[in-house]
C-alpha cells in the first residue's frame, strides 16, 4: 500500500509541475498577478510529493519489501541498514528519483527564500523548473518507476553490487547529485530572464548564490567519489579521466568560471552576454553527464542504466532544452546592452582571462570524453582516450590560469596596474622560486617540471594569504589596526583566498604524489618483509570474519622503520555470498598527509585463486605496497576550498535574493 502511495504521488507530482510549468508562464506573459502566484504553492507542492515518493520508496527498502522489483535487485535481508538506506539510490529508478527530489527541493527553495525576486522573474524560473520537472518525472514514470511490483514476491533480493556498500557511496551521489540539480537553477534564471528581456547586474547578484551552492556540492561530490575510489578499489589511483568521473568534472568547471563571470556582471554590469551563456552551459554539461551515465553508451561502476529507451528520452531532454535555451540565446543576444568598459589589465580582464582558460579547458575534456563515443557510432571502431590525452592538453591550459590567479585580487576593477600588483606579489613569488631551486636541487634537475608544480603551489597558496595582508594593510599600519581590519572585511573576501589557497593545496598534493610515489608488488608468505621508502611491512598471516553479508580474508601486517614498532594494520578480501563478487579493503596508514598504502591482492594456492575467506598455511597473497607522499592535500585542499564557498554563501552581501531596502529613519517635524 505504501508503495502505491509513492506511485500516485509521483502522478500527482507530475501534474503539479504541469500546471507549474504552464500557468505562471501565461501569467508573467499578461501579466496577470493571480497566475503568477500559483508557482510559490506548486513548487513547494510538487517537493512535498516527490518527498513522499521517495520516503516510500525509501521505506521499502528498510523493510525489505521484495514485492518491488526495484529492492529485489539491490537490496538484501542481511545488509546493514545503512546501505539497505543507500541502496535507495544505488541504483539507476531510485537515484533518479534522488534527482527529481533535489530538482524539486531547490524549486521550493526558490519559492520560499526568492521573496524579495521581481514577481515575472520569479514566475517565470519556477516555470523552467516546471518544465525540468515535468520531463524526469515523466522519465522516471515511463520508462524507470521503482514502484512495480513482483507477484509472487520474492524470498530473498539479490543485494547492492557490492562495490556501492560503502559510506563514501552512501554520501557521494547526494552531494553530486544536489551540485548537477543545484546547476538548474542558474539555468532557470538565464532562460527566464533571456524571456523577459531583462538582464542586468541584479540578475548576477541573485544568481550567484544559487551557483555557488551547485559550485560547492559539485566541489565535494567530485572529493567524495575521488576518495571512494582511492580507498575502495584498492588500485591506489584517486583519479583516471575516466568518461563517468569527466562528466561531472565538466560542470564544474563551466560552473567555476560562471562564478567569476557573474562577479564582473555584477560588479560591473558588463559580461552579461558570456555570463547567461556559461550559465546555460553548466546544466547542459550536467544534462550530458546524466546522458552519458543514464543511457548505456558508457560502461562504468558509475553506471546503471543499460536501455536504449532510457537514453532516447534523455537524449530528447538533452536536445529539447540545450537546442531550445541555446536558441533563445541566440535571438536575444544581439539585444543585450553591453556594460561597463574596462580596460585588459584590470580586476575584471583578469576575470575574463580566467574564464576563457577554464572554458577552453572543459571544451578539451569534453572532446575527449566523447570522441570515442562518436568514433565507435559513426565508424564501428573502439578507441580510447586516456590519462596521456588529457594530461597533455588539460595541463598545459591549466599552467597559465594558476600562475594568473594571484594577480585578479590584486588589481583595481576597470583599470589595474600591473606593476603595482607585481610588487605586492614579491614575497609570494620569491617563495616559489625558492621552493623551485630546493626542490631541484634536492630531487635532481631531471625532476624540474615536478619542482615547477612545487613552485606553482606555494605561489598559489602564499598569493591567497597575501591578498588578505594587503588588504589588511600588514606591515604598512600598527599590529592592532591589521588585525582589525582583518577582522572587519567581508566574507566573501575570506572565502575568495580559501577557495585559491585550496586550489595550490590540491596542486601541491598532485604534483608530490604523482611525482614521488613508489610501489612495490610482491607475491609473500607468513613473516616475509616488504620495504618501501624507509617502512618495512611485515605480513603477519590470516584470519577469517563471516558475516550474513560477506566472508572475509583479514590480512594481518606489522609496520615498522628500522626495526623501531610503528603499528599493525589489516586489510581484507571480501567476498559477498548473494552476487559472490570480491572486493578489496585496503589499508590505508596516515604519516602526516603521507599516505602508506597496503592492498591486498589475489590469496592464491598452487597457483589457484582462492575464494575470500578462504586459505591455508601454504597460502600465498600478492601484496601491493604503495608510499605516496602528501596524497591527503588532495582532499584537504577541495574541503578548503568547499569551505571558502560556505564563508562566502555566509557574507550578507550573497544570501538568496535582492537586498532589502534600508529602513528609513523618520524625522520628526520641528515644532
Amino acid at each position: 500500500m505504501i508503495a502505491e502511495l509513492g506511485h500516485y504521488a509521483l502522478v500527482l507530482a507530475i501534474a503539479v509541475a504541469i500546471v507549474q510549468s504552464i500557468v505562471p508562464f501565461w501569467g508573467a506573459r499578461t501579466g496577470d498577478s493571480r497566475l503568477m502566484a500559483i508557482a510559490r504553492p506548486a513548487a513547494v507542492t510538487q517537493f512535498l510529493l516527490v518527498g513522499i515518493a521517495f520516503a516510500a520508496l525509501t521505506q521499502a527498502y528498510i523493510v525489505s519489501d521484495f514485492s518491488l522489483l526495484n529492492v529485489y535487485e539491490n537490496s538484501h535481508t542481511a545488509k546493514p541498514m545503512l546501505f539497505k538506506i543507500s541502496g535507495v539510490w544505488g541504483n539507476h529508478e531510485g537515484s533518479m528519483l534522488l534527482w527529481v527530489l533535489i530538482l524539486t527541493l531547490f524549486g521550493s527553495l526558490v519559492a520560499v527564500f526568492g521573496r524579495n525576486l521581481p514577481e515575472k522573474l520569479r514566475a517565470l524560473v519556477l516555470s523552467v523548473q516546471g518544465w525540468i520537472g515535468v520531463s524526469f518525472i515523466g522519465f522516471i514514470l515511463f520508462t524507470s518507476n521503482p514502484f512495480v511490483r513482483l507477484s509472487p514476491a520474492p524470498i530473498e533480493g539479490r543485494d547492492l553490487n557490492p562495490v556501492l556498500q560503502d559510506i563514501g557511496l552512501a554520501i557521494h551521489p547526494p552531494l553530486l547529485y544536489l551540485g548537477y540539480v543545484g546547476c538548474s537553477i542558474a539555468f532557470a534564471f538565464a532562460v527566464a530572464a533571456l524571456i523577459d528581456g531583462k538582464i542586468e547586474a541584479a540578475w548576477a547578484r541573485w544568481v550567484r548564490p544559487w551557483t555557488l551552492v551547485s559550485w560547492l556540492f559539485l566541489t565535494l561530490g567530485i572529493a567524495m567519489g575521488s576518495y571512494w575510489a582511492y580507498y575502495e578499489l584498492g588500485w591506489g589511483g584517486w583519479w583516471f579521466w575516466d568518461p563517468v568521473e569527466n562528466s561531472s568534472f565538466m560542470p564544474w568547471l563551466a560552473a567555476t568560471a560562471l562564478l567569476h563571470s557573474a562577479i564582473v556582471m555584477e560588479k560591473r554590469d558588463a559580461l552579461k552576454v558570456w555570463t547567461v551563456l556559461l550559465a546555460i552551459l553548466t546544466f547542459s554539461l550536467s544534462l550530458l553527464g546524466t546522458f552519458l551515465v543514464r543511457s548505456g553508451v558508457l560502461t562504468s561502476v558509475h553506471t546503471f542504466a543499460a536501455d536504449p529507451g532510457r537514453g532516447l528520452w534523455i537524449l530528447t531532454i538533452l536536445i529539447l532544452f540545450i537546442g531550445g535555451a541555446l536558441v533563445l540565446f541566440t535571438g536575444r543576444a544581439g539585444a543585450l546592452s553591453k556594460g561597463g568598459l574596462f580596460a585588459p589589465i584590470s580586476r575584471e580582464g583578469s576575470l575574463v582571462l580566467n574564464n576563457l582558460f577554464l572554458t577552453a579547458a572543459c571544451a578539451t575534456v569534453l572532446i575527449g570524453t566523447l570522441y570515442p563515443l562518436v568514433v565507435e557510432a559513426v565508424a564501428g571502431q573502439t578507441i580510447s582516450v586516456g590519462a596521456p590525452f588529457f594530461n597533455a592538453t588539460f595541463g598545459p591550459l591549466m599552467v597559465p590560469l594558476l600562475l594568473a590567479v594571484p594577480f585578479g585580487p590584486m588589481l583595481a576593477w576597470k583599470r589595474g596596474d600591473i606593476y603595482a600588483a607585481s610588487q605586492r606579489l614579491m614575497v609570494a613569488f620569491g617563495l616559489a622560486i625558492l621552493g623551485v631551486i630546493i626542490v631541484a636541487i634536492s630531487a635532481g634537475f631531471d625532476a624540474f617540471l615536478a619542482a615547477f608544480g612545487v613552485g606553482l603551489a606555494i605561489w598559489l597558496i602564499v598569493g591567497a594569504l597575501t591578498e588578505l595582508a594587503f588588504r589588511a594593510q600588514l606591515f604598512r599600519v600598527g599590529l592592532g589596526t591589521s588585525l582589525r581590519r582583518l577582522a572587519g572585511l567581508p566574507r566573501s573576501a575570506f572565502g575568495m583566498a580559501l577557495g585559491h589557497l585550496g586550489l595550490g593545496v590540491t596542486v601541491l598534493g598532485i604534483v608530490v604524489s604523482s611525482t614521488w610515489s613508489t610501489e612495490t608488488i610482491r607475491d609473500v608468505r607468513p613473516g616475509d618483509t616488504v620495504t618501501v621508502s624507509g617502512r618495512d611491512v611485515t605480513f603477519d598471516g590470516f584470519s577469517r570474519e563471516e558475516t550474513g553479508n560477506y566472508n572475509a580474508t583479514i590480512v594481518h601486517f606489522t609496520i615498522s622503520r628500522d626495526g623501531e614498532f610503528l603499528r599493525t594494520t589489516t586489510g581484507e578480501k571480501r567476498g559477498y555470498t548473494t552476487r559472490m563478487v570480491p572486493t578489496t579493503e585496503a589499508s590505508i596508514n596516515w604519516f602526516g598527509a603521507t599516505h602508506l598504502y597496503i592492498s591486498p591482492g589475489d590469496v592464491k594456492e598452487g597457483g589457484i585463486v582462492l575464494d575470500p575467506g578462504v586459505y591455508s598455511d601454504q597460502s600465498v597473497l600478492t601484496l601491493y605496497v604503495y608510499w605516496k607522499p602528501l596524497v591527503a592535500l588532495i582532499w584537504l585542499g577541495t574541503v578548503i576550498m568547499a569551505f571558502g564557498g560556505v564563508l562566502s554563501l555566509s557574507d550578507r552581501r550573497l544570501r538568496v535574493g535582492a537586498p532589502k531596502t534600508a529602513r528609513r529613519q523618520i524625522v520628526q517635524p520641528a515644532e
